[in-house]
């Protein structure tokens, strides 16, 4: 048997509880990381970001290869699979 649960929405939690922070973004076709500085309904804003081309273990405190890019990169909101704090 089904059971449903009622989802409520509560402000500040999830990305935007992140602001500031140094979060991982898990998309349809690649990893970013970045320091999370702006969230709107439709995008959100890394400074300092880096594409994760190899992850490595999950245990270790740097990512095996990720490649830092030159400017503040936005990545869309519709892309993100999963997001959280993974590796400093």
């Amino acid at each position: 048997m089904k059971k449903f649960v009622n989802v409520v929405e509560v402000d500040g939690e999830g990305l935007e509880s992140l602001g500031g922070e140094r979060i991982t973004l898990f998309c349809m076709n690649y990893i970013y990381t970045g320091k999370l500085v702006g969230v709107n309904d439709k995008y959100v804003k890394l400074d300092e970001p880096a594409i994760v081309y190899e992850t490595g273990g999950f245990d270790k405190a740097e990512w095996q290869d990720a490649q830092n890019l030159p400017n503040s990169l936005y990545v869309m909101i519709a892309a993100i699979e999963s997001f959280g704090l993974i590796k400093e």
